[in-house]
């Protein structure tokens, strides 16, 4: 069954600050295990770096290690180790297919490491069924940012949306 026609679990979150949203990102990254992917879909500016820097933040901080985490705009991909987990930070925007996907190693890696890709339109047919797919809008009105989480339904989904309340 292709991605698009599973069954999928959704939930909506406001994320009315940047603090807010660091504090989800902390919140999720306490919930992601090797094999986990978290692709974060949103226009530029919506916070998808700042997602993924807050939830490498804090799964290095839970390794007891501290680093700079820049953003992959121009490397493509920053990778970190900890003893728990390799983590894979892509920013996928000037990839032109996905072939150039395959170049990066990142198919490997949603096997076996914490990947976090942001522009994941740009996995075309490489783009993991069972990730985690965190959608990001500025609201028409009010401060913030709209989260759209949804995953495939399945054992996964429980774990990677975390409680109902946020």
């Amino acid at each position: 069954m292709s991605a698009a026609a599973r069954p999928c679990e959704e939930r909506i979150l406001h994320l009315p600050t940047p603090e807010a949203a660091s504090a989800f990102a902390a919140a999720l990254a306490e919930r992601l295990q090797p094999g986990d992917t978290v692709l974060l879909e949103g226009p530029i500016g919506a916070g998808k770096t700042h997602l993924a820097r807050a939830i490498i933040a804090r799964l290095l901080e839970k390794a007891g290690l501290e680093e700079d985490i820049p953003s992959p705009t121009y490397t493509l991909v920053q990778t970190y180790e900890t003893a728990e987990a390799e983590i894979w930070h892509a920013d996928l925007y000037r990839l032109g297919d996905e072939s150039q996907v395959a170049e990066l190693g990142l198919s490997d890696a949603f096997d076996t490491a914490i990947c976090l890709v942001e522009w994941p339109d740009r996995l075309g047919s490489l783009r993991p069924a069972e990730a985690l797919t965190i959608s990001l809008a500025v609201p028409a009105r009010g401060e913030g940012r709209q989260a759209r989480l949804a995953v495939a339904a399945g054992e996964r989904a429980a774990r990677l949306l975390g409680p109902a309340d946020g």
